[in-house]
Formats: structure tokens, C-alpha cells, sequence
């Protein structure tokens, strides 16, 4: 199983660089490390919000949160800890995953997110943070070390070539992503609504069509 270091030196091997990296938390003291400290984390939670992969789909009963309204919701709940991405509010005899119960997101005025809904004891199956390495999968790994050595490419070659080199790690990111997500949905993973993230839709990529879950 690769670890973050390992998924780090992948990407700088993308890149043409020296992929020595020792460790990244926290950093070795080479420049490559700083960069990697702070962009892989980033790539990393952005590609898990992508695609509601087998190996982060989580599912838990919610907690209702007191002294929280919104006119036209009877309960609000907390958003579970290490939520990416929710993908569905169940009722708690739901049979189908697809089956989401009306509801919103929004912050309270502590900041934190609360579902608000008219489901009484829900259930919410998400996308949840997963920062085990051993529990990804080869596709994963490989798709997370292009969208990695995209981010990297700016600040370690620099400059016009550096933006170049970005532009087709991006591409070549979209084909990993591609194959990623057919495996997985291969194993079993119930297809739902694919993620685009903002900065991606930026650079004119499409990354799949699907319907919503639900969240609005």
C-alpha cells in the first residue's frame, strides 16, 4: 500500500523532479516537502469529494441539535465530523440509497453546518474524510498523484513551462479520474450525482453528468 510520502514522490516523478521526499508531516526541510505539506492534503479532500468511492462512504444516525430553527423544518441535526460531502438523508427503514429525504444545509451562527429536514431519527450516508492511506485504492492513488503533481507544478518549475506542465497533468488527472471511477463503481458502489469542483469547472473540464442526491 502506498503512503502519503509515497503518493508525493509519485507526483514529483510526474514531474521530472528527484522524488527523494522523506517526509512531508512534517516537512524534511526540502522545498519539494513544503510543497507537498501543503498541497496534498488539499488534493487529496478534493478528489474524495469528487466520487463517493466505496472506501469513504460512510453511513450514521444524526444528531439533533438544540435551539437551531428554520421556518418550514421540524428538526435540524449536525453535520457528522469528517463529513466531505453528503450524499443522501435516509430515513431510518430506508431501503434505497437514492431515496434522499427533503432537506437544506446551511451554517448556524456558530459557524457550524446543521441539516435542517422533516425526518424524524435521519440517517445521513456520506463522503467522509479519509486520510488512511492503505485505504485507497490503486486507482485512487494514481489519479490523487496527477491532480498532486498539477498542484506542484506551479510552484516547483515556475513560470510559463511550469503552467504547461499543470495543463497536462491536469488532462492526464481526468483519464486516471476516468478509470478510477469505473473500478470502483465496478466493486459495487452505488452510482450517484458526480462533483465538480469549482476551481476544475474553472479550466473547462467536465468530469461526468449525473442526477442530484438530494442536497441542495
Amino acid at each position: 500500500m502506498s503512503s502519503a510520502v509515497d503518493i508525493v514522490n509519485l507526483a514529483l516523478s510526474h514531474l521530472g523532479q528527484n522524488a527523494d521526499v522523506i517526509d512531508i508531516n512534517p516537512p524534511d526541510g526540502s522545498a519539494e516537502a513544503q510543497h507537498a505539506a501543503r498541497f496534498y492534503p488539499m488534493a487529496r479532500n478534493e478528489l474524495l469529494e469528487m466520487h463517493p468511492w466505496t472506501f469513504a462512504i460512510r453511513r450514521t444516525v444524526l444528531a439533533p441539535v438544540a435551539g437551531v430553527n428554520r421556518p418550514s423544518w421540524q428538526y435540524a441535526y449536525a453535520m457528522p465530523s469528517g463529513c466531505i460531502r453528503p450524499l443522501s438523508l435516509l430515513r431510518a427503514e430506508a431501503l434505497d440509497d437514492d431515496l434522499s429525504e427533503d432537506h437544506i444545509v446551511e451554517g448556524s451562527d456558530a459557524g457550524a453546518r446543521v441539516i435542517f429536514a422533516n425526518t424524524p431519527d435521519a440517517a445521513l450516508r456520506y463522503i467522509s474524510l479519509v486520510e488512511d492511506t492503505t485505504k485507497f485504492t490503486p486507482g485512487f492513488v494514481a489519479a490523487l498523484s496527477r491532480l498532486l503533481a498539477a498542484k506542484l507544478a506551479g510552484p516547483i518549475i515556475k513560470g510559463v513551462e511550469g503552467a504547461r506542465v499543470a495543463e497536462a497533468m491536469m488532462k492526464m488527472f481526468l483519464l486516471e479520474l476516468a478509470n478510477a471511477k469505473m473500478s470502483d463503481s465496478n466493486s459495487g458502489s452505488r452510482r450517484v450525482s458526480d462533483f465538480v469542483p469549482a476551481g476544475i469547472r474553472a479550466r473547462g473540464y467536465r468530469i461526468g453528468r449525473g442526477t442530484s442526491a438530494g442536497f441542495r
